[in-house]
């Protein structure tokens, strides 16, 4: 039995990149930016107006403007505005030559002796209000690191200089097996001795949460030969795989020796946590394979700890081994030592506060937590006020 940090260890030393692919901008919320990225253009690519208003070049010592063109958002002609002049412009649209400052239209005033305009100069200067070119970014400026999280901003910016597609780690394919003749799916009815399946809908919605889109759902019975079967076709045909229950040393575990018989690597089995003890993990060439308990909060706690860390890492992302953030305990905490524990907590500003019903079964907890409280291996007590590890949900 190893340590929760000998595991992440080994995880993070056995972990690889998935392949790379390229993809249109609208399929790529989430993903992880395989490459440095550089602006194509300058943007704005020419000098334009930030507000509907009027252009014209700033003097101060001419009270007057005749107002002789009108351009819009998105007109291409080119204009010269000669000294005297204005134009009408709207936002966005191309500053004319001749002209360096738009004066917004709420400053401005008809003259009606000249049929010109009037605007007060205490209230604006030279260059107010005209984005010029290059303002957010040069040709050839790195505007994206290599490990960038796509989001709808970042979408917005490869947008504004030009790229339809985006190179990014694609996800892996993912299984998962869920084990045990007592499982029944939810709406359907129980007899004695029968519980619902929480662990596949469960798991389903943490490899959504984390990204994975292609999803391979299976279920097995406490057959030997029909798991085996199982087993060998997932690592078949999937990236990743991942099961619950049937890892113990039960008389219907199966699990780990199904494995074993698909030419599976063991990497670790066991760990020195609770909840979740008896783990596996290991690897089949480039594939990962995880081996999760079958109580709900072992299977919640280990893809929190361990499975998703090899799946972000394998995406593209970066420091996935690093807690979420330290937070206060707001309470004293007793546990076992010699075993790390992983609690359902949730967080309150900068403190956080251990839940009650942390039993493995116990799901009611779940429906409040919004993170896990790491508590170290050497310690018994943990007092109020102790700086924590905390891993949101």
């Amino acid at each position: 039995m190893i340590s929760v940090n000998e595991a992440r260890k080994i995880l993070s030393d056995n972990s690889t990149r998935g392949k790379i692919e390229t993809v249109l901008l609208g399929h790529s919320l989430q993903a992880i930016i395989a490459e440095d990225i550089h602006s194509p253009i300058d943007v704005p690519s020419f000098d334009n107006s930030a507000m509907d208003g009027y252009a014209l070049k700033f003097d101060t010592k001419l009270q007057h403007w005749k107002v002789n063109t009108m351009i819009q958002a998105g007109d291409t002609s080119e204009y010269k505005i000669e000294k005297g002049q204005a134009a009408r412009i709207f936002t966005g649209a191309k500053i004319p030559e001749g002209t360096d400052t738009v004066i917004p239209q709420e400053l401005i005033e008809k003259d009606e002796v000249s049929g010109g305009i009037i605007y007060q100069q205490d209230k604006t200067s030279t260059g107010s209000n005209v984005r010029l070119k290059g303002s957010q970014c040069k040709r050839g400026e790195l505007i994206l690191k290599k490990g960038t999280v796509i989001s709808p901003g970042v979408i917005g910016l490869l947008a504004s200089v030009g790229l339809a597609k985006v190179k990014i780690y694609k996800a892996p394919t993912v299984a998962y097996i869920i084990t045990g003749d007592e499982l029944k799916e939810p709406g359907t009815s129980l007899k004695p001795g029968e519980i619902y399946n929480s662990n596949g809908p469960m798991l389903e919605a943490l490899l959504k949460k984390s990204g994975i889109t292609d999803i391979f759902p299976e279920k097995a019975s406490d057959k030997k030969e029909e798991l085996q079967k199982i087993i060998d076709e997932a690592l078949e045909q999937q990236d990743v795989l991942i099961l619950s229950g049937g890892i113990s040393v039960g008389d219907y575990d199966f699990v780990k020796e199904c494995l074993e018989n698909a030419g599976v690597q063991e990497l670790f089995y066991k760990i020195k946590q609770r909840p979740g003890k008896p783990m596996f993990a290991g690897k089949k060439g480039e594939k990962w394979i995880f081996a999760l308990p079958g109580n709900p909060a072992s299977v919640l706690s280990c893809f929190n700890q361990y499975v998703k860390p090899c799946l972000y890492y394998f995406m593209g992302r970066n420091n996935v081994w690093n807690a979420d953030s330290k937070l206060i305990l707001a309470g004293d905490h007793k546990k076992k030592p010699g075993l790390t524990f992983f609690l359902k907590g949730r967080t309150n500003g900068d403190e956080v506060e251990i839940l009650g019903a942390q039993q493995s079964f116990n799901l009611q907890a779940f429906s409040t937590a919004n993170c896990l409280v790491e508590l170290a291996e050497d310690k018994e007590e943990v007092e109020a006020g102790t700086l924590v590890k905390v891993y949101i949900l």
